[in-house]
């Protein structure tokens, strides 16, 4: 939301320049014509990646608050969203969680301590955001700094990220600020052609970045899929080609891409009398509802062969006081209520699930595995509360100021 407005205010952005930004078009007009999702019972395996900026200014994408206003909302969301979502479970008992990911330009040592206390008790995870290159283009000597001494803080400092059994290295799950993943976005708020190659580097398994918005410069044609990068990673935006996961075949070039739904609504009560386009961001004035999972679901987004497990990344400002009704308010408890309601009837078996466990089912079924997919939430990818050898190893313990 923030990276389109500050796109879309860029000059030189010409109405042809824009219209190009639509090469995603293609290629999901063949998946309308290929694509179906089974007609027996179906796992919905949903996630909601949270561009969580205690700091954000709404009108003003380059502000902050003062960090006593910080402090307010993050102690205002820890007390408050459990109540508001608690009443809904998923079909292993489990609540509607968040995968929070924290910007590292704006780490301060309290904020995500609050934070991670609330993941702790079983609302969620932490994992990386970084916004950078928007006044002029970043290094990849700096990206791979903050990447680090971020990624090491949250270790130390908080229990939070994952290990792979038998790796002392933390591994983390990845959103770019304003979605311009690897330059993808022309050399805005990016400026670092090799960082996927640095998110390999330092540990990232998957990137949640996409989709953009509909006509945003960093949308890439590919859409609506679970893939690994199919170009060099140290090439700008390696993440435009990639090969589809299947069964029978374990991912082997990571951070792999998990993609959310990218698609055309045909609605006649859109403001334009024809449609709007999709792209799965929980706001207030377009919250969830059952008419939005319809959608979701039609983007089939799985692992080859394995069409039942389907995999449904949304993504939210929950920070942005301005979008609060659509993470935390009467539409979202009503859509929470009647997801879990209706499932039987819709032939549904539901499960909340982090960015982690999207990803460790998503290997899962690469590996073959069936069955009940929330049995394999933990699959590879161990949290750290849970990997105490692993923490005492990791380097760089003395990172603990803000960013």
């Amino acid at each position: 939301m923030r990276g389109a407005v500050a796109l879309a205010q860029q000059p030189g952005r010409s109405l042809v320049g824009k219209l190009s930004y639509g090469r995603w078009l293609p290629s999901y007009a063949w998946q309308r014509l290929t694509r179906s999702i089974p007609r027996t019972t179906v796992h919905l395996i949903i996630a909601l990646a949270d561009h969580f900026e205690p700091a954000i200014v709404p009108e003003n994408g380059r502000a902050r608050v003062p960090l006593s206003k910080q402090e307010r909302r993050v102690e205002r969301w820890c007390s408050e969203y459990p109540r508001s979502v608690d009443s809904w479970r998923d079909h292993e008992g489990r609540p509607f969680v968040h995968t929070y990911f924290y910007p590292a330009e704006q780490y301060d040592r309290g904020l995500v301590d609050r934070l991670a206390g609330h993941c702790h008790q079983g609302w969620g995870e932490v994992e990386i955001h970084l916004h950078h290159g928007v006044d002029a283009p970043d290094t990849a000597e700096n990206t791979r700094r903050q990447l680090t001494e971020f990624r090491d803080a949250l270790v130390v400092n908080h229990g939070s990220l994952c290990f792979m059994e038998g790796s002392s290295q933390p591994r983390y799950a990845f959103v770019h600020g304003n979605f311009a993943l690897a330059n993808s976005a022309g050399g805005y708020a990016c400026g670092v052609d090799n960082e996927m190659e640095l998110l390999a580097d330092t540990g990232c398994y998957a990137d949640f970045s996409l989709p953009a918005a509909a006509f945003h410069p960093a949308q890439i044609a590919k859409v609506n899929s679970l893939y690994e990068c199919d170009l060099p990673l140290n090439a700008q935006a390696p993440h435009r080609k990639g090969r589809d996961l299947r069964v029978g075949r374990a991912p082997r070039i990571f951070p792999l891409n998990v993609q959310g739904p990218l698609m055309f609504d045909f609605d006649r009560s859109a403001r334009n009398g024809v449609g709007r386009f999709e792209n799965a961001a929980l706001t207030a004035a377009n919250p969830p509802s059952l008419r939005r999972l319809t959608l979701w679901k039609k983007a089939a987004i799985s692992v080859q062969h394995r069409p039942d497990w389907l995999f449904i990344k949304l993504h939210c400002h929950s920070m942005d006081p301005t979008q609060r009704e659509g993470v935390i308010g009467a539409p979202m408890q009503r859509f929470l209520a009647e997801l879990v309601a209706g499932a039987e009837d819709r032939r549904e078996f539901i499960h909340f699930v982090t960015a982690r466990e999207m990803v460790n089912i998503i290997w899962a079924a690469c590996d073959g595995r069936e069955g009940n997919p929330g049995e394999y939430r933990d699959y590879r990818l161990k949290r750290a509360a849970e990997s105490p050898t692993q923490i005492r190893k990791s380097t760089n313990p003395q990172v603990s100021v803000r960013g």
